[in-house]
């Protein structure tokens, strides 16, 4: 359904006559070449471009007058929770609502093109997040009330694509809004949101059976769907053994967090994929917790990066992180693709593969885990480069040991559950999930948002957040740049209030980054030194992007609910008042 600002006398004839309506004019379909290499004024893809770097080559913003930044407009949204990044093209802003539609925005003052609303289905599809509980679909989720939990969506050609909280992922008109294909998925609760692949768009979610748990991709122009890929063996399949003897539709590991990233130059997808469930390997195998192995491989493919071949969505290889999940400790969001020289310091870094030539250059993939942890890849093979603890080695870190020749990880067996009801605290806690990190090719350095808490843990029941052991409690939540090259960590933006505010990176030698307690920072990507810092009227929402028109650059965040801040607030900063309910755009530039 299409609504405009207008009377309810003329809404009638709005829906009939979409077309009637305001719409975006001059709109220029996007091709696969302007998704491979996007116009700096536009930001077509959650982080902007196929390789998850969240880097804009925007400038008019820098160093030395950021401080001037103002409001240039807002604009309020529906309530509730919000877990998405804007769309910009040619100037229109697609944003995603709470209530699971999209809205068409002019993006130089904020004025309502077009808005697409969806009735909310009649049976609640199970939420996902950081709260807990829901992530694969088992648990409490299906009791809670409904809210659009979407990570992401996509646009190519005409058309802009999302997940709809009624299991079907959805095709629109960017110029009208008006319904162009839905096709639905089976029980998938589409909390990750869509990726564009070339002509594809790629999806997944949620799920409560192994079913369901599956990354599909749809022809763009059609919605036919051409392909799944299950994120999970099944008996007598490669990997299958890795369950032990866990029937087939309890093999549930999904995908509901923010989704991979797209190699247009070798056709790859990758995506990172979350715990298998329920949370407890005692849970999974009838009180056996060593049913499967403590190390890699281990309840395939959960808490692992899979690369696809994009035209069949068959497996190319595999690395899993986190072997046989004990804690419900995710490693499902973006993985960011960087082509980087390698020193690996070891006085930085933990475990390195000696099989690295100092000085090589490789194609990479970098990843950072709900439960703490970085990873380096090699792009085409999966083979293990380097491997660090984050943000801290603590002695209760959930991973023991890498073979640093294999990369086999080894989990710290010291914190596997023994027996129902057991306690154990685990280090990491949601200290980094689906609000996506950035990559600066001005320092070659990742900048990792973190949250240092650790999880205090009962077996089938108690999950809160506790400050590490050690842990300044004024610096509990900050940014970690860590150098490609050689592993060093700096770490900046220390304070005791959370975030769950996606960093950007700019060629202004920026990085930008909103947290729980209303504050848009803007920080000296070099030495990490705060520069200006905005106050806005809600908490900050992932979102965080920049953009241009008319030659004007433009700073825009959502704020909104989200699953991590009741949660870690009354650990981090009690005296912090989360503002519940509002939910906006904000958008700044220069006077």
């Amino acid at each position: 359904m299409i609504r405009t600002l207008l009377s309810s006398i003329f809404l009638a004839g709005a829906i009939a006559n979409p077309a009637a309506w305001a719409q975006v004019q001059n709109f220029k379909p996007v091709t696969a070449a302007e998704l491979a290499n996007p116009s700096p004024n536009d930001w077509l893809s959650f982080s902007r471009t196929y390789d998850d770097q969240r880097f804009s080559p925007l400038n008019q913003i820098t160093r030395q007058n950021v401080s001037q930044l103002r409001l240039a407009w807002s604009r309020g949204t529906p309530p509730g929770n919000v877990e998405s990044t804007p769309l910009v093209r040619g100037g229109t802003m697609y944003i995603m609502t709470a209530t699971g539609g999209v809205e068409a925005l002019n993006a130089t003052n904020g004025d309502l093109l077009w808005e697409y609303t969806r009735p909310q289905p009649a049976t609640a599809a199970p939420a996902a997040g950081p709260a807990g509980g829901g992530r694969g679909g088992r648990g409490g989720a299906a009791a809670r009330t409904y809210n659009s939990r979407s990570k992401t969506f996509s646009i190519f050609d005409d058309l802009v694509f999302y997940t709809a909280p009624d299991n079907q992922v959805v095709g629109l008109d960017a110029r009208t809004g008006e319904l162009r294909w839905q096709s639905q998925v089976d029980k998938r609760g589409n909390s990750s949101g869509t990726i564009m692949a070339g002509d594809k768009v790629i999806s997944g979610g949620t799920c409560s059976a192994r079913s369901s748990c599956y990354i599909s991709a749809h022809d763009a122009r059609t919605g036919k769907e051409l392909w799944k890929f299950y994120t999970t063996p099944a008996a007598g399949e490669p990997g299958g053994d890795s369950w032990a003897d866990e029937p087939d539709e309890k093999r549930v590991a999904s995908t509901w967090g923010s989704p991979g990233a797209y190699d247009p130059v070798r056709d790859i997808v990758y995506y990172g994929i979350a715990n298998p469930m329920p949370n407890s390997r005692i849970a999974r195998h009838n009180g056996n917790p060593f049913a499967i192995p403590t190390s890699s491989p281990s309840a395939l493919y959960s808490n692992s990066t899979v690369a696809l071949d994009a035209k069949t969505g068959k497996l190319l290889w595999y690395f899993q992180h986190l072997p046989g999940d004990d804690w419900d400790e995710d490693w499902t969001n973006e993985r960011t693709l960087i082509h980087t020289k390698l020193n690996p310091n070891p006085k930085y870094v933990k475990w390195i593969n000696p099989k690295i030539k100092p000085g090589e250059v490789r194609d990479t993939i970098f990843a950072a885990g709900e439960s703490g942890g970085i990873f380096l890849l090699d792009r085409l093979t999966g083979e293990f480069l380097w491997a660090n603890p984050f943000p801290y080695d603590a002695p209760n870190f959930w991973l023991k040991n890498i073979d640093v020749n294999t990369g086999k990880t080894y989990l710290n067996e010291d914190l596997i559950f023994r027996k129902k009801g057991e306690e154990k605290v685990i280090c990491f806690f949601n200290t980094r999930s689906y609000w996506p990190a950035a990559y600066s090719p001005l320092t070659n350095s990742m900048y990792v948002p973190y949250i240092d808490a650790c999880l205090d843990n009962i077996e089938g029941g108690q999950r809160k957040g506790v400050a590490r052991a050690g842990a300044d409690p004024q610096k509990l939540n900050g940014i970690g740049k860590i150098n490609m090259e050689t592993g060093e960590i700096l770490r900046f933006g220390e304070q005791r209030a959370p975030a769950n505010g996606a960093v950007l990176a700019t060629a202004g030698n920026l990085i930008f980054w909103g947290d729980l307690d209303r504050r848009l920072h803007a920080f000296d990507a070099e030495t990490g030194k705060q520069l200006w810092e905005g106050i806005v009227g809600g908490s900050i929402a992932v979102s965080t992007i920049t953009y241009a028109v008319n030659g004007k650059q433009y700073i825009a965040i959502l704020t909104g609910d989200g699953a991590l801040g009741p949660g870690l607030i009354p650990l981090h900063a009690p005296e912090i008042k989360r503002v519940a309910g509002h939910n906006a755009v904000y958008v700044f530039a220069l006077p």
